[in-house]
Order: C-alpha cells, then sequence, then structure tokens
C-alpha cells in the first residue's frame, strides 16, 4: 500500500495523533476546532433529528474502527456513520479501550522498545491518548459506541494469554479456530510491526508475536459476542488485514454478516472500498465485465493519460515517494551504469515485509525468493540487462522497511553479475523513466503493472499484481512458467494497439471508478490527514455527493463500490 501526500504523504499514516476535523462553511476558520463542529450542526439538523427518530428499523451496521487514534480511519468512518444514518440506517462504533496487548496502532518505527508491548505496557503508555482521540471524535456524534471491554471478562483475558503463552511459536502463524485464520492475522501484525519480511529470529520477536496472537485471540472472543448481542447485518471497517482488523473479518464472515473494507486511494480525495476482504486481494479476481464495456471516448482517453503522466510527478496524488525524481534518461544512465542502447529489462520491487502481507505467493515463495531467482537467470543471460529498482517506500514510506533489499540481495550476491544493477530506494531515478527505457518490465505485486501496460510496455507478472488476470501481461503460474517467460525476451515491440487500449480502459477503471471521490475531503493543513469541508449536514444526504452514494448504498444493499466516472468527464459533480 503506498501511502501518502507528496511529504505530508510520507507524514500520512504515521500520525496518529490528534484527529482534527472541519465540518465548517466556507468563510469559517481553519480546521482545528476538534468536534465540537459536529455536535453544532447534528443538533440544529431536522434531518438528523428525522433520522434518529426512524431507525429503530434500519439495518444494523458495525462500524468497527476499534483504534480510536487512527484519525484516517476516524474522520472517514464518522462520515460514514452519519450519512448511513441519514439513510436509515442503525449505526453502532466499535473502539477498543486498553483490552488488546498489540494492535495496528503501533510499529517499531513509533515505539522504540518493543518491552512497551512484550511487558504490557501499552495500556499505559500508549492507549490512554488513543482512547481519549477516539471517544472524543465518536462521542460528538451521539451515535452508540460500544467497547471491547463490554464483551470480554478479564477471567477471560487471563485465559487467552494462558494460551497464546503455551502455544509452540511454530504453531502459531497456522492456527485457525473453527476455520478462521487468527495465526496468519497475528503474524501479519508482528511482521508489520517489525517492518521485516521475516520474523527476526529472537527471544522478543518471538515475544512480540505472542502478544499479537493474544491480541488476535481477544479480538476473536470479543466480536463473537458482540454478533450475539447485535447480530450485525454489515461490517464496515479499514485494512481488512493485521489484528483487530483481520479477525474482525473473519468472524464476519463466519456470522454471514457482509463486510465492507477499504483504504485511502492514490489519487486526492479518494478512497477504495471492496466487499468480503481487503481490496489488495480482490482486485486480483475482479471481473473483467465490469471494465470492458465502459463507453470511450477521446475526452476518456485523455483524462486517463493526463493522469497517468501526472503520476510521474504526483501532482494529482496525495500518496506519493519521490521529492524531485529524475526524468532524464541520460542522467539515470550516468548514475546506475545502464547502457539503455542494450536490451534492458527492468525488475520492480515491493516492499518486502508489505508484498509478504497483502499478496498471497504465487509462482515463488516470496518476493525475496524471486528476486534471487530472477538475479540467478540474468546472471546467465549476458544479451539482457536487468535493472532491479528497488521500491522508494523501503525509506520513505509511513513505514520504513527494517529489512533493506539491498542488504538481502548482498548477502547472496556480495558482486553483482556484471549485467544486473541495482537501484536503490533513495535514488531518485524516474521508475517511469527507467521501464520507458526498457524492453519488457517484471513485477511481483506492484501496481505500476497497471500504468506501464496502459504505456504500451510489456510486463510479466510473477506474484499477485493486480494487473494480473486481465489478459494484458504475461502471468507467470510457476518458477517454470515464468523462466519460459523470461526465455522469450527481449520482445523487441511494444504492445498491439487493441492491447494497450484495454490496458487504459483498465487503468481508468482502476484509478477513476475503483477509486471513489469524496469531493468534500481534502488535504489537511494540520495533524489529521484529511479534513471535512462541507457547508451543513445537507452536503452529506442521499443525491449530494456522487462518491459518497457510491460508498453509503455499497454498504447498505451490497452494490458494487464503482464509481461510474465516465459519466463526469470534462465536468464536476
Amino acid at each position: 500500500m503506498s501511502m501518502h501526500f507528496i511529504r505530508r504523504a510520507i507524514r500520512f499514516a504515521k500520525r496518529v495523533v490528534s484527529s482534527k476535523l472541519s465540518l465548517q462553511r466556507s468563510s469559517a476558520p481553519a480546521a482545528g476546532q476538534h468536534f465540537s463542529d459536529w455536535r453544532r450542526h447534528l443538533g440544529t439538523s431536522v434531518h438528523w433529528k428525522r433520522a434518529l427518530f426512524s431507525v429503530s428499523k434500519g439495518q444494523e451496521v458495525l462500524i468497527a474502527t476499534s483504534v480510536g487514534g487512527l484519525s484516517a480511519a476516524t474522520i472517514l468512518e464518522g462520515v460514514l456513520g452519519v450519512a448511513l444514518t441519514l439513510r436509515g440506517a442503525r449505526v453502532r462504533f466499535l473502539l477498543c479501550d486498553a483490552v488488546l496487548p498489540a494492535c495496528l496502532h503501533i510499529h517499531a518505527g513509533k515505539i522504540k522498545d518493543p518491552a512497551v508491548i512484550t511487558e504490557y505496557r501499552l495500556n499505559k503508555e500508549i492507549c490512554p491518548g488513543c482512547i481519549g482521540r477516539g471517544r472524543s471524535h465518536y462521542g460528538s456524534l451521539g451515535l452508540p459506541v460500544s467497547y471491547y471491554s463490554d464483551f470480554i471478562s478479564e477471567e477471560e483475558r487471563r485465559a487467552l494469554r494462558k494460551t497464546a503463552r503455551e502455544m509452540p511459536v511454530s504453531e502459531i502463524r497456522g492456527f485457525q479456530l473453527k476455520g478462521m485464520n487468527l495465526g496468519e492475522h497475528a503474524m501479519a501484525g508482528t511482521l508489520r510491526f517489525f517492518a521485516s519480511g521475516n520474523l527476526p529470529g529472537t527471544q522478543e520477536a518471538e515475544d512480540v508475536l505472542r502478544r499479537y496472537f493474544e491480541a488476535a485471540l481477544i479480538t476473536e472472543t470479543v466480536i463473537q459476542k458482540y454478533h450475539e448481542q447485535f447480530s450485525p447485518e454489515v461490517a464496515v471497517f479499514h485494512h481488512g488485514i493485521y489484528v483487530p482488523q483481520g479477525v474482525i473479518g473473519e468472524v464476519c464472515r463466519a456470522h454471514g454478516t457482509r463486510v465492507a473494507n477499504w483504504q485511502v486511494g492514490y489519487r486526492k480525495k479518494t478512497f477504495i472500498f471492496s466487499h468480503k476482504e481487503t481490496y489488495h486481494h480482490t482486485l486480483i479476481n475482479e471481473s473483467t465485465d465490469c471494465w470492458t464495456d465502459v463507453p470511450w471516448s477521446e475526452a476518456t482517453e485523455k483524462e486517463i493519460m493526463s493522469y497517468l503522466k501526472s503520476r510521474w510527478y504526483g501532482s494529482n496524488d496525495w500518496i506519493w515517494f519521490h521529492d524531485q525524481p529524475k526524468h532524464d534518461a541520460e542522467l539515470i544512465s550516468k548514475e546506475t551504469g545502464i547502457d539503455f542502447s542494450k536490451p534492458t529489462i527492468s525488475l520492480l520491487t515491493n516492499v518486502f515485509w508489505d508484498a509478504q502481507l497483502h499478496f498471497k505467493a504465487n509462482a515463488f515463495r516470496d518476493m525475496l525468493d524471486w528476486v534471487l531467482q530472477s538475479i540467478e537467470y540474468f546472471k546467465g543471460r549476458p544479451d539482457l540487462q536487468l535493472a532491479i529498482r528497488i521500491h522508494p517506500a523501503e525509506v520513505r514510506g509511513a513505514i520504513p522497511s527494517r529489512q533493506p533489499l539491498v542488504d538481502e540481495i548482498r548477502k547472496v550476491y556480495p558482486t553483482l553479475p556484471d549485467n544486473v544493477y541495482v537501484i536503490p530506494p533513495d535514488s531518485q531515478v524516474s521508475t517511469y523513466v527507467l521501464c520507458e527505457n526498457s524492453d519488457t518490465v517484471v513485477i511481483y505485486g506492484t501496481k505500476t503493472g497497471v500504468e506501464l501496460t496502459a504505456m504500451g510496455i510489456p510486463v510479466v507478472v510473477a506474484g499477485e499484481a493486480w494487473i494480473r488476470n486481465k489478459g494484458l501481461t504475461m502471468d507467470a503460474t510457476s518458477p517454470e512458467n515464468y523462466f519460459e517467460l523470461l526465455d522469450r525476451l527481449p520482445v523487441g515491440k511494444r504492445l498491439d494497439a487493441d492491447t494497450i487500449n484495454r490496458a487504459r480502459k483498465y487503468a481508468f477503471h482502476f484509478f477513476f471508478r475503483r477509486f471513489i471521490p469524496i469531493e468534500f475531503m481534502e488535504p489537511s493543513s494540520n495533524d489529521a490527514p484529511y479534513e471535512i469541508r462541507i457547508n451543513d449536514l445537507q452536503d452529506l444526504l442521499p443525491g449530494r455527493d456522487a462518491g459518497l452514494d457510491v460508498l453509503c448504498n455499497g454498504i447498505l444493499d451490497g452494490s458494487e463500490f464503482v464509481y461510474p466516472a465516465e459519466k463526469y468527464i470534462g465536468r464536476t459533480q
């Protein structure tokens, strides 16, 4: 998941401090009034009073934010709570109140000493601020809020702690409870905490894993009892993986409760939602029928190509990793040593730990296995140059990697083959210019494949990239098949016109239809990642914001989370 507004982008997910919401008129003061405006607007709105009076028979909706200190979540999910209530739903929020010994809110870059987790100090050092922000935010809405402690006793927590302590560490990752993959989410949370693709071989790392496993067991108990009491018809929450969100999804699906997961989109003002589980998985198997027949015109083509070009500079995105990218091929050649007059194959990585969590292994055991086997293959292909572009998010992302891929490569190849070049993550080399000057690009899970095919560049997919299964790329199904595909290189030409046209349709679908805009959600100049700018509560009613309607309709009736962007080309809502 790539993350963050140019420079503010990189601060975005790191900053889960005070979430400031500006529900203001255009002439009102700037953001920073906390949540008093919610109370003012809700308290004086006839629409709100009418909604609260009539929701007793509406759908039961669980908004399972859980981590109240994660401002990116509380701001959007607060808006959804109000908007869904205005549409007749019975909304209830769920927050953790220092019950979990480990969670999504923390990582090794935020907590310098893992003893905060292993010694159960989280509830004293981190939780109070997180609880306070969540309680303050949702309390201002006047909608019901439940807390984890409402659904689990101290005795039950002690029993689950004992289970987590006694479980052989080798069995945790694969642990299932009634078919629910609790161990997988515990491991995902731990790897995210350490920002590492593998669990460090230390006692400290084992202890952290046990705390995440304990947190997973607690979450399962809490969500089971929540269902017994409230029987939600649909649950909404961010991410859909890690702890507690991944476990929440497991329990909800086991109960037949519809799940809607979301994450911030790449384009400014946009969010991506998916049914059943995280979009990282659903987009791979999304039916091509939902985008191949999208009406296409010169204006649509211009819109997507203009946006794709803007991604070279990040001008239309709030998730971006470069400051001053180099777009001059000659300068790139001088920096890297690559001779672009010779056939060049570019290999684009993901952040190692991120790829481990978001994308299931396909042809290879994991991303590192793929990179190392690729180097070994190209070692025997002196007719080709291999340019390995390490993902900039390793150093510029929300959680910088603590297992740098350059170091992992160096362990196996202290000296690289003469035809293999590694471009480190802190290099300002433009990935787009590098690929533009390559014969073919090989990827694992990066979304860049969506962009490259739209540029006509041949792409080989070795992992679970979203461009897989779209009829646009060479998709490897096994190591043997992968190397067979590499044997065909160099391709020596660009994609044909029909394939490029199809690729541009998919890019439009991906960036404009799946990334759903909420026009009143603006990048923030304060501590929160974004803020709400509306005139009054009527702006949240049906028919006022097309993107918000898509989200609310998808949550309430299960319709696709697809924004009909083709209807708005060349004009605003």
